[in-house]
């Protein structure tokens, strides 16, 4: 599997922690920035990441600001993609297996590097269930692109 993963200024030292533990998983990766603490806009990460999976370039995305509501919200204007704020374990897994989602939206001010790793561990290696109910409900959201 191949992700992709971009943060602003906020989420740029959780993007740092996130892509050392994907090379240590041997995940392979494309870092879209940015790539130190100057202040940016997250706009441009998301449009970057969402652009490589929609294009698919990458299989997944992984967004980072400092609460993560920003990047969200710019993920999923982008055509294909189903993006999710996630916090926790339960959701992390909830939106693979229910809503197939695609890129994951993190806050490098609101979770801690070991959860946010135990996050993306769990949503990257969560299959979306395919259960009817859940891929009419997906279908839905592809047709409001």
């Amino acid at each position: 599997m191949k992700v992709a993963i971009g943060a602003d200024h906020g989420g740029f030292e959780l993007k740092e922690k996130i892509v050392a533990y994907l090379k240590e998983k041997s995940i392979d990766y494309t870092d879209y920035g940015t790539y130190d603490m100057t202040s940016c806009d997250y706009n441009d990460a998301a449009l970057k990441v969402t652009t490589a999976v929609s294009e698919k370039q990458a299989e997944r995305g992984i967004l980072i600001c400092g609460t993560g509501i920003g990047m969200s919200i710019q993920a999923n204007k982008v055509k294909g993609i189903r993006a999710a704020l996630v916090h926790d374990l339960f959701t992390a897994k909830a939106t693979r297996l229910h809503n197939d989602t695609n890129v994951l939206a993190m806050g490098g001010r609101i979770i801690g590097d070991e959860i946010a790793k135990a996050i993306v561990d769990v949503w990257l290696h969560t299959e979306f269930s395919n259960e009817e109910r859940h891929r009419r409900r997906v279908e839905k959201l592809e047709k409001n692109d």
